[in-house]
């Protein structure tokens, strides 16, 4: 069990990171916390060449080459470019319109202190292979930065790579895993369109952008839903229409933004091309000239079963069959998806629900917030994978 000091200090570890949330590629503060920590506790970490984020090994002498694969844990270190909106909580933001809304603060805090228990136990000569710790930037700009860090070989010698993500529908000391894919492919689409314009008095002589506009919001959607495998769960969803300024003119200009969402791999391959025919069809259909931005995203997160397996045991180890529940597969995106791409692994929806509690507070909100003993259950977790990992890789 984690010891009730080291508890305290990775509550206030956390508690200090949700007060001073940074965006991605600039979370410098937060880097510098995360490596002060591991050297003090007599580690070597290593700053990514973007300048922010950091891998540390563990059991393994600068320019070692590990005799067997390591194994990775991997969090993600940046915040949300939203205001924190909890009430009377002495740990919220003090940064105007950024906060830790998606539990950025938690993942960190449970891989240090994984870090820092593992580091412990290699100092005792208990840790008999070596272990990699990830804090990897940027996740939330699209594409991720698990890309920047790969490149810095942050994946170099790793055999398996493990994460969490927090969930606020699981109670705190419960973990939700899913063998295959457990997030969706999440792109981002925008569009502009263009025409004549003129008077809404004579609609005949124009290009009706609004219309025009009104039917791509409408139709795009529906049409990509009926060109794939419906199982494929390919959908367009729009975050913003723009056009026009009057009543009574036709506007020359219009422009949706939106995202792209797709549960299935092969299909997240081809939406692009997909995405850009439907929208060509129903602007060339209304007159109108379109130009399309597709900028691409992270594919699904796919855990692979042993990785899976390894997870589910290190809970039950810890914390008894009734620890583990299965969970559905979400819609959200999660650059994880990018070093599963290259190794095998997975991911665990970390419960951080108060027990009891009836509201919801959700990622991506402004009151999200965690209930804390989910610190020490991720730790004591991924402290027990690595312990079963090693078995493995042994045998």
């Amino acid at each position: 069990m984690l010891s009730e000091s080291l508890h305290a200090e990775l509550v206030a570890f956390r508690r200090d990171l949700h007060m001073h949330p940074e965006l991605g590629n600039q979370e410098f503060r937060t880097t510098a916390a995360i490596k002060e920590r591991l050297e003090q506790a007599g580690l070597k970490p290593r700053v990514l060449a973007t300048g922010t984020g950091l891998v540390c090994d563990i059991g393994l002498a600068e320019g070692e080459q590990p005799a067997v694969p390591l194994l990775a844990l991997r969090a993600d270190i940046d915040a949300l470019p939203i205001p924190d909106t909890k009430a009377d909580c002495p740990y919220r933001s003090t940064v105007p319109d950024r906060a830790h809304a998606c539990g950025h603060d938690v993942h960190t805090t449970v891989v240090l202190g994984a870090g820092l228990v593992l580091a412990d136990l290699h100092a005792k000569g208990l840790l008999p292979r070596p272990v990699r710790l990830v804090f990897q930037p940027a996740e939330e700009v699209l594409p991720g930065g698990a890309l920047s860090a790969i490149e810095d070989g942050a994946l170099d010698g790793v055999g398996r790579i493990l994460a969490v993500h927090c969930d606020p529908r699981v109670d705190a000391g419960r973990i939700g895993l899913r063998h295959g894919a457990i997030t969706s492919a999440c792109d981002r689409l925008e569009i502009a369109l263009d025409g004549s314009g003129g008077h809404t008095a004579r609609p005949h002589l124009t290009t009706d952008l609004v219309t025009a506009a009104a039917r791509v919001a409408v139709d795009v959607p529906a049409l990509i839903a009926r060109r794939v495998d419906t199982r494929a769960g390919l959908a367009l969803t729009w975050g913003r229409i723009e056009s026009g300024h009057a009543p009574n003119v036709i506007p020359q200009h219009a422009e949706l933004s939106g995202t792209v969402r797709c549960l299935d791999l092969e299909a997240w391959r081809l939406a692009p091309d997909i995405v850009h025919a439907a929208i060509d069809e129903v602007a060339t259909l209304h007159r109108a000239k379109s130009e399309i931005n597709y900028v691409r995203g992270v594919p699904p997160v796919v855990n692979d079963r042993e990785s899976t397996e390894v997870l589910r045991r290190a809970m039950v180890a810890r914390r008894g069959m009734k620890s583990v529940e299965s969970t559905e597969q979400s819609l959200g995106g999660e650059d994880f998806s990018w070093y599963l791409e290259r190794v095998p692994g997975a991911m665990a929806r970390l419960g951080v629900r108060r027990p009891g509690e009836r509201t919801v507070r959700d990622l991506h909100q402004g009151d999200f917030d965690a209930d804390e003993y989910a610190i020490t259950v991720g730790v004591e977790m991924f402290t027990a994978a690595a312990f079963l990992d090693i078995g493995e890789a042994r045998g």
